[in-house]
């Protein structure tokens, strides 16, 4: 399955949510959440064929766990539709001198030619 089409429906998300912090039981998955432990499973199922979890026997019990390569495709997605910058940053730090220069030489001339002196000149 898709990982996208995985990620689609709401129940699934909230599964992955619930296996962020480590491997987790299917008989507690199912207790947080108000569907039924079958139905809790086929979900968990379609994350595993979607790589978005990994799935081990301990026993008698399923342990599910987030597989989070299987999230690389979304996170190329959402890579591709950040939008670029239109300009590189170190642009703005000349446009900063340059206006800090222009403020200061402004000040100085007008503090020259009436003869006073602004408390921003003496800062």
């Amino acid at each position: 399955m898709d990982p996208f089409a995985a990620l689609a429906d709401p129940v699934r998300r909230e599964l992955l949510r619930s296996l962020t912090p480590g491997p987790t039981r299917v008989v507690d998955l199912a207790a947080a959440h108000p569907i039924s432990r079958p139905a809790v499973s086929r979900h968990l199922r379609l994350l595993v064929e979607a790589g978005l979890a990994t799935v081990e026997d301990r026993g008698r019990e399923r342990h599910y766990a987030l597989d989070r390569t299987g999230l690389g495709p979304v996170q190329g997605l959402l890579d591709d539709l950040h939008a670029p910058a239109r300009f590189a940053e170190s642009a703005l730090d000349g446009l900063d001198l340059e206006v800090r220069r222009t403020v200061r030489d402004r000040r100085t001339t007008v503090g020259t030619t009436t003869g006073t002196t602004t408390t921003e000149e003496t800062a």
